[in-house]
């Protein structure tokens, strides 16, 4: 497939401009399903040929292998791109007979340990930093603090750790140019609200909870970063496959009424001859606070096959025939109006 230009948005009030679609790294370090790190490396570079510009990481995917994997691809790179990790884990060497592995297929020895603590957060940075073999990291998200991780009582000493000193190291990184954005990556948007009260973020990473299948996220959230001048990346577009033919919603088997309103969706798409995860993926952009939409391939192969869906032309009319049945939330902003 030819390269191709992507539309770029600027991330919150800095100077940083991403394409609207991203790479995610947690897919290529193997969650479920295991990754060679050959194939991990040439998706990467096959996103950079394609012109996606935007990369995203972490320590915990894989427990440090995506940060080496996408390191080693970037280092070769030619081209600029921008690229995210996250704080809020550290890795500490163990015993392979002893680890707990999670979902990671084969992930490096390492077990992860909790800590938004300003040294925590500082770490993590030059851990990162190490892993990936790169002096530069663009964005960084304090990841998958919240209750849907920790539960309600857990994450109080942790959000504490981060009111108290998590936030200011992000902030001194971010005002002496070591990074130029910071923001919270997670699966809920209740935690990000809780992060306003905190101080000023440029960006977010939020998974599955504003998708063609769910606004959820809508208000206050997504207004609330208008306001507040903060962008938000979309991760997770397919809800973990219900919306690109799987049956996994939110990494479980859908319940009834998802896959009855999946269903109900995929027949507006049928109408105007428009593939359900083309317009599952182009959906989350019709908001101006979305500057990007993060899918995770596990292949070239899987990359070529999102572009295809990319270059699909959704008309205006299936947003508003969605709307006009109900399958859109509220308010949601589509061309021409909101829903």
């Amino acid at each position: 497939m030819a390269a191709r230009t992507f539309e770029k948005r600027r991330v919150g009030r800095t100077d940083l401009e991403v394409t609207t679609l991203g790479l995610g790294g947690a897919s290529l370090a193997g969650i479920f399903n295991g990754v060679p790190a050959d194939q991990a490396r040439a998706t990467v570079s096959h996103a950079l040929d394609m012109g996606i510009n935007y990369i995203d990481t972490a320590p915990q995917y894989g427990l440090g292998r995506s940060e080496h994997v996408m390191g080693d691809a970037l280092r070769e790179s030619k081209v600029d791109y921008v690229l995210s990790s996250k704080v809020g884990r550290l890795l500490k060497p163990v015993n392979p007979a002893q680890q707990d592995k999670g979902n990671w297929v084969d992930p490096l020895p390492f077990n992860q340990l909790y800590d938004y603590s300003y040294d925590g957060v500082m770490r993590s940075y030059e851990d990162s930093q190490q892993r990936l073999g790169l002096s530069r990291i663009d964005i960084l998200y304090v990841h998958d603090i919240g209750v849907a991780t920790h539960g309600a009582e857990a994450n109080k000493p942790l959000w504490q750790q981060l009111a108290d000193g998590g936030y200011k190291a992000l902030r001194e990184l971010r005002d002496s140019g070591a990074v130029k954005a910071i923001g919270l990556g997670v699966n809920e948007w209740e935690v990000l609200m809780d992060a306003f009260a905190l101080g000023d973020w440029d960006i977010f990473l939020l998974a599955g909870r504003y998708t063609l299948l769910e606004q959820t996220s809508l208000d206050p959230f997504l207004t609330t970063c208008v306001e507040r001048g903060s962008s938000v990346v979309v991760g997770g577009p397919f809800n973990s496959g219900i919306l690109v033919g799987g049956d996994t919603f939110n990494y479980a088997k859908a319940p009834e009424e998802i896959v009855t309103k999946v269903k109900a969706i995929n027949a507006v798409c049928q109408e105007f001859n428009v593939p359900l995860p083309a317009a599952a993926l182009q959906f989350p952009l019709t908001h101006p606070a979305v500057c990007n939409v993060l899918p995770g391939p596990r292949s070239p192969a899987e990359l070529d096959g999102i572009l295809q869906w990319w270059d699909v032309t959704v008309p205006d009319e299936l947003w508003t025939t969605l709307a006009a049945k109900g399958l859109l939330a509220k308010g949601t902003p589509i061309p021409g109006g909101v829903a």
